[in-house]
C-alpha cells in the first residue's frame, strides 16, 4: 500500500466519526472540550458556525453523530452529543455580537428563497453577509419552517426557535410572510439571480380506507394536525384517539394528543417494533407517557355507524424477512380487532408536493414528484432554480437541511460569479501539536469507564397538563461537565513522523487496542489480516509510514484507534505526536465585486 497522505483535508475528516457522520460536519470534540471548559458561548458560536441552530438541533435533532461516537466502542451507549450541543445552547451568554454584522456592502444579485424552513435560512445566514439581498417568502406568520409546523412545543419551546430563526432574519433579509408562492413562473419574471426552493415535503399521506370519506371530519393527517395545533386553530382532541403511523410524526402525534385531551390515546403500527422508523428516544418518551404501542396490525376499515367514526378496524400480521432482509407481512388469521376512537390521526409518511410549479419551465421532475436535482451542487434542471431540504430529495431531518443549506449557497454563489458549480472552494483545515511537556497534553486523555448520564425530565403530571411545557430539562452544567469528559477528543490525531522512528515496538507494545502493528507491505486484504489485531472493517481506512529502515511499515487501524496519547507519550523519540484536526465545512465566500 502507498503511505496515507494526511495532508489531503478528508482523510482525519473521515477519522472523526461523530463530525464526519454529522451531515453538517460540526466539529464536535472541539466544542464539547469548550463546554468542559464552561466556555458556553465559544461553544455555541463552534455550532452556529456549521449548524445554524444549536438550541433547536440540541433538543429535537435526529443524532446520526452518535452511533458513530467511539464511545459506543467502550461502552454501550456514545457520548449524549445532542443534549450537549443543547447546554451550550441554554448556558451562552449575549452572542449577537460575535455573529456578523450588517448592513452589509451590496454586491448586486438578488436572492429569493421560498419556504423559511432550516435548509432556506442557512442559504440565507450564508449569503446574506456576502452583500446578497435577500428575499424570503412563507406561507405561515413566521419562520422556521417545519421546525415550527411539525415539532411540538413540548420538544422545542417557541421562544429558542424564535430566538436562532432572529439571528438569520436579524442579517437583513427581507421577509414576505403569510404569503404563499403560487406560481414559478411568476417567479422567474421578476429580478432574482437565483430562486432556493425549501419548501419541505408539506404533503402528509393519507389512507384510502372503506369509511374513510364518511368519517373525515375526525379523521386528519399527521403534519397538517400538528402545524394546527401549533398555529393555535387547533386546541382538542377527542378523548379516545388512534394514531396510525411508526416514525417521529406519530410519536410527536400521540403526546401531542395526551396534552389536549386525549385520555386513552393509542399508537397502531403495521409493522414489528424493531421495524419502527421513529428514533428510540422518540418511542421512549412515548412510553414514558403511558401511550401503548401496538405492532403488526395493519388497519382494514374506519368503522362508521350513523355518519359518525366509531373506531378502527385491523387485522393482524408477521414479519417474514428473505436472505436480503426484505420484509414480508403474512396475514396470521387471527380474528380482526375493534378499537374504539373518537379522533384517528394518520401519521404514515410524508411526500413532495409542488402544485406551484409549473411543468412547462423547464424544471424536470422524477418519481414521487421529486425533482431533478444535481446532488452535488443541488441545482435543478433550469439552472437558476436550486432546491434543498426535505423539497430536493425527500423527507429528511432537520440536520441535513442544514447541510442542504451550506452546498447550495456555495452554488448559488458560483452561480452568480458565472463559474463552474463543480469547482467548489476547500474546507478549512487546521492540525495542531498538543504537546505542552514530556508527558503532558492540552487536553484531557484520559480513557476510563464512564457509564452515559440521564436527562432529567419534567414530571409527568405537570408536563401532560400543558403542551408548551417542556419535557427534557436538559443537563446543567454539573452534569454537562461530567458528560462531556466521556467524549474521547477524535480529533486529535495520532501523526507519526517516520524519519523519528527508531523501531523499538514500545508504541505497539503499549497500546490498549492492538491498533499499531510494524510489518512488511502488501497489499490491502493482505496487509489488514497481517496486524496484531485483524482490521475487518473495511470503512476506516488503514494509516500507512513511509518505508522504515527495515524495510517494514508502519500500519495503525483508526478505526479501533482510543487516541488515548499512550502511544506517543511512550515514544523515545517523538516519533508520535498528538496534533489537533479542525474541519471546518465549505461555505459560500463570493468572489463578487461590490455594486458601485
Amino acid at each position: 500500500m502507498k503511505p496515507t497522505d494526511i495532508k489531503d483535508p478528508e482523510y482525519f475528516h473521515k477519522v472523526v466519526d461523530c463530525q464526519y457522520a454529522c451531515p453538517a460536519h460540526t466539529p464536535v470534540p472541539e466544542y464539547i472540550r469548550l463546554i468542559a471548559a464552561e466556555r458556553y458561548d465559544d461553544a455555541y458560536m463552534i455550532n452556529w458556525e456549521s449548524n445554524v441552530f444549536p438550541g433547536v438541533l440540541g433538543r429535537t435533532c435526529d443524532r446520526p453523530c452518535e452511533p458513530a461516537c467511539r464511545r459506543g466502542r467502550v461502552e454501550e451507549e456514545p457520548v449524549a452529543i445532542c443534549r450537549l450541543k443543547r447546554v451550550a445552547a441554554d448556558n451562552k451568554g449575549d452572542v449577537k455580537n460575535r455573529m456578523p454584522q450588517g448592513p452589509f456592502s451590496s454586491n448586486g444579485k438578488k436572492i429569493a428563497l421560498i419556504g423559511g424552513g432550516p435548509a432556506s435560512l442557512t442559504v440565507a445566514r450564508d449569503l446574506a453577509p456576502l452583500g446578497y439581498e435577500i428575499d424570503l417568502y412563507d406561507e405561515w406568520n413566521k419562520g422556521g419552517g417545519m421546525m415550527r409546523t411539525q415539532i411540538p412545543a413540548f420538544r422545542l419551546p417557541e421562544e429558542v426557535l424564535d430566538e436562532e430563526v432572529n439571528y438569520v432574519l436579524d442579517l437583513g433579509i427581507h421577509t414576505h410572510f403569510n404569503h404563499y408562492v403560487e406560481s414559478m413562473k411568476n417567479m422567474l419574471t421578476k429580478d432574482y439571480d437565483a430562486i432556493f426552493v425549501g419548501t419541505g415535503a408539506p404533503k402528509g399521506r393519507d389512507l384510502k380506507l372503506p369509511g374513510r370519506e364518511s368519517a373525515d371530519a375526525h379523521i386528519h393527517i399527521g403534519i397538517e394536525w400538528l402545524a394546527g395545533v401549533a398555529f393555535e386553530h387547533i386546541s382538542k382532541v377527542g378523548k379516545k384517539v388512534i394514531v396510525l403511523g411508526g416514525g417521529n410524526t406519530a410519536m410527536d402525534c400521540c403526546r401531542t394528543s395526551r396534552r389536549i385531551g386525549g385520555q386513552d390515546v393509542r399508537v397502531v403500527v403495521r409493522s414489528p417494533f424493531k421495524d419502527m422508523k421513529a428514533s428510540p428516544w422518540e418511542i421512549e418518551d412515548a412510553q414514558r407517557e403511558d401511550i401503548p404501542i401496538l405492532n403488526n396490525m395493519p388497519p382494514k376499515e374506519f368503522v362508521v355507524e350513523n355518519g359518525k367514526l366509531k373506531g378502527v378496524l385491523f387485522g393482524h400480521v408477521r414479519a417474514e424477512y428473505d436472505d436480503n432482509g426484505k420484509r414480508k407481512l403474512i396475514p396470521t388469521g387471527e380474528p380482526d380487532t375493534f378499537i374504539e376512537a373518537d379522533d384517528v390521526i394518520i401519521a404514515i409518511g410524508q411526500d413532495n408536493a409542488f402544485p406551484w410549479i409549473e411543468k412547462d419551465i423547464g424544471i424536470d421532475f422524477g418519481k414521487w414528484d421529486i425533482p431533478v436535482v444535481d446532488r452535488d451542487t443541488f441545482q435543478s434542471t433550469l439552472p437558476k432554480v436550486f432546491f434543498g431540504g426535505d423539497a430536493a430529495f425527500g423527507p429528511e431531518n432537520v440536520i441535513t437541511a442544514v447541510a442542504h443549506g451550506h452546498a447550495a449557497a456555495v452554488s448559488i454563489d458560483l452561480y452568480c460569479q458565472n463559474k463552474n458549480l463543480k469547482d467548489r472552494p476547500d474546507p478549512m483545515t487546521n492540525l495542531i501539536s498538543q504537546k505542552m511537556g514530556i508527558h503532558e497534553w492540552m487536553y484531557d486523555s484520559g480513557v476510563v469507564d464512564d457509564l452515559r448520564y440521564a436527562v432529567p425530565h419534567e414530571e409527568k403530571k405537570l408536563s401532560l397538563s400543558d403542551r408548551k411545557i417542556e419535557v427534557e430539562l436538559g443537563f446543567d452544567k454539573a452534569l454537562g461537565f461530567k458528560e462531556a469528559q466521556r467524549c474521547l477528543n477524535c480529533d486529535v490525531q495520532t501523526v507519526f513522523n517516520t524519519s523519528r522512528c527508531i523501531e523499538c515496538d514500545a508504541c505497539m507494545d503499549v497500546c490498549p487496542t492492538s491498533c499499531i502493528t510494524f510489518t512488511n507491505n502488501g497489499e490491502e486484504s493482505d496487509l489488514r489480516s497481517r496486524l496484531m489485531a485483524p482490521a475487518n472493517d473495511t470503512s476506516q481506512d488503514l494509516y500507512i509510514s513511509d518505508i522504515l529502515p527495515t524495510e517494514r511499515i508502519m500500519v495503525k487501524d483508526e478505526n479501533v484507534c482510543l487516541h488515548c496519547g499512550l502511544c506517543a507519550e511512550r515514544c523515545p523519540t517523538a516519533a508520535w505526536d498528538m496534533q489537533q484536526f479542525f474541519y471546518n465545512v465549505t461555505k459560500a465566500s463570493s468572489g463578487c465585486l461590490v455594486a458601485e
